[in-house]
């Protein structure tokens, strides 16, 4: 790593930018060395992914100048930072759903000229998975990739594009224990190759392995830049906040004697087989796996969002069938996507539609009674602190942490029993996150059943009471309070360990 002494590589000089009336950067002065992995940390609206755009040349600063190996800098456009070696991996898929992964990596720098060298491409596009360990066929459309496939995706086609200067915007949110750290090792590579790379993640023991450096913005202004070294990761979330943060997870409840959901013989083709699961009334459970192991698709599966088979499904003892969400909901059962944007809000949307899209016949008599939506949302904005400027303005303006809580409010809107929850936490701010768990707890504490899907293990450790762990379709292993260890999920997730009660017989063919 060069030493911050010498010439930056990037420098930020009195940035600032407004949005129509509101300043969402404040005079940001700081700058990044050379060769070193430099981590930008604050809450979701502290300005980072603004920022970095100004940076990647997808926004314009409104006041101040961006430095590149000392000399000022202005791009016409993202195109323009890119011929320049400055790449943004987006936090938002920034990929063409329709197209094949190899049309992706090289949409707008394609080989050949009328007649595309299509071959080429695909072996471009599979030398630069390889170099993440993925194994995908280049010729597979996005729109069929799982949401960690397209963030593998996302990630290697911006490291094929030669950078010299590589923003990655939360790049681990959606990848495992194994991938992450093969994303780790190349990182590492490329700073030793003099690659400058500014890395913004929620994610504070992962900032405390892999940065060298880290600058703390907070409300879009900046805090402090320190050596990562000597920061504990409760120091950065205090600068993160602004203040000293109170325990991550609050005191676990104990799990009632009524059982809200059970689940047997669940099938889901192509992602699990045969789960059976039980939920009571009060109790966190846990759903762990690698990436892969059908834990969504479970769940899609039991909602009716995929084709499935179960032997039966009961909730608080009565036999019910789900031929898609709204038969659930009905049941009072609900579900949070771990694809908020795709999947858990409609972002173009107003807050207020939103919320209520799950309950309009309760506003509707028949005539939509919008004096009722206005005050339901007033209510949900209270109740689950959702940070918005105004009310009157779509989803899509409101920080990933917000836009998580409002899809929270819209499924609670329901008043269900049953609350799945997939990667609740998912690109969300430490103080969110903070927030987020006390709301799972509350809400058992209410008597609901909570079931969490997660790929952070610390998460499910921290907020649940009993953990199911899923290997290749499979559940392998149940553990309690006693059992709960990072050790324990992770010899189960990765197949090295099967609790007797959850093997399966082979099936004898005669």
């Amino acid at each position: 790593m060069t030493t911050p002494e010498a010439v930056p590589a990037v420098a930020f000089q009195g940035i600032s930018k407004t949005f129509g009336s509101v300043e969402v950067l404040h005079d940001v002065t700081f700058a990044v060395a050379p060769g070193e992995i430099h981590a930008l940390l604050g809450e979701n609206g502290a300005g980072k992914s603004t920022l970095m755009k100004i940076l990647g040349g997808y926004l314009a600063p409104t006041r101040g100048e961006v430095r590149l190996a000392g000399k000022p800098i202005h791009f016409r456009d993202s195109r323009d930072a890119e011929a320049r070696g400055i790449v943004l991996i987006h936090q938002e898929f920034n990929l063409a759903e329709d197209l094949s992964i190899a049309q992706n990596f090289f949409l707008g720098r394609e080989l050949g000229g009328l007649l595309l060298h299509e071959a080429a491409m695909r072996r471009g596009a599979q030398e630069a998975l390889a170099r993440l360990g993925v194994t995908l066929d280049p010729r597979l459309r996005v729109r069929d990739l799982t949401v960690p496939q397209k963030q593998l995706v996302e990630i290697a086609g911006a490291l094929s594009r030669q950078a010299s200067v590589l923003i990655l915007d939360e790049p681990t949110a959606a990848l495992t224990l194994q991938e992450t750290g093969r994303l780790f090792e190349l990182m590492r590579r490329l700073r030793a190759q003099g690659v400058t790379l500014l890395y913004i993640s929620h994610k504070l023991d992962e900032v405390k392995a892999i940065a060298d450096r880290v600058t703390v913005l907070r409300d879009g202004r900046y805090v402090t830049t320190a050596s990562a070294g000597d920061l504990t990761q409760q120091q950065m979330a205090n600068l993160m906040v602004g203040r000293e943060l109170e325990a991550m997870f609050p005191p676990k409840g104990q799990a009632g004697a009524e059982e809200l959901l059970r689940v047997e013989g669940l099938d889901v083709p192509g992602w699990a087989q045969d789960v059976s699961l039980t939920l009571q009334r009060g109790e966190v459970l846990g759903l762990a796996g690698l990436v892969g192991s059908g834990r969504t698709e479970t769940f899609e599966g039991l909602l009716g969002l995929r084709p499935h088979h179960v032997r039966g499904v009961w909730v608080k003892g009565v036999p019910v069938q789900f031929r898609g969400p709204g038969d659930a909901a009905r049941a009072g059962v609900v579900y949070l996507s771990e694809d908020r944007k795709g999947k858990g809000l409609h972002v173009d949307l107003h807050l207020r539609p939103n919320l209520t899209l799950m309950t309009l016949q309760r506003y509707a008599r028949p005539l939509l009674d919008l004096h009722a939506e206005e005050q339901a949302l007033r209510r949900a904005v209270s109740n689950y602190n959702i940070r918005a400027g105004r009310l009157d303005v779509p989803a899509s303006t409101l920080s990933g942490g917000n836009q998580q809580k409002l899809a929270l409010a819209k499924i609670l809107e329901v008043n269900p029993d049953v609350i799945i929850l997939d990667e609740p936490t998912r690109g969300v701010d430490v103080g969110a996150k903070r927030e987020i768990y006390h709301l799972i707890q509350q809400l058992a504490a209410q008597g609901k059943g909570v079931i969490v899907i997660s790929s952070e293990l610390p998460e499910l450790l921290g907020v649940c009471q009993r953990l199911l762990v899923m290997h290749r379709g499979r559940v392998v292993g149940e553990l309690d309070a006693g059992r709960m260890s990072e050790h324990e999920v992770i010899g189960y997730a990765t197949g090295l360990q099967v609790d007797d009660p959850f093997r399966r017989t082979p099936d004898v063919h005669t």
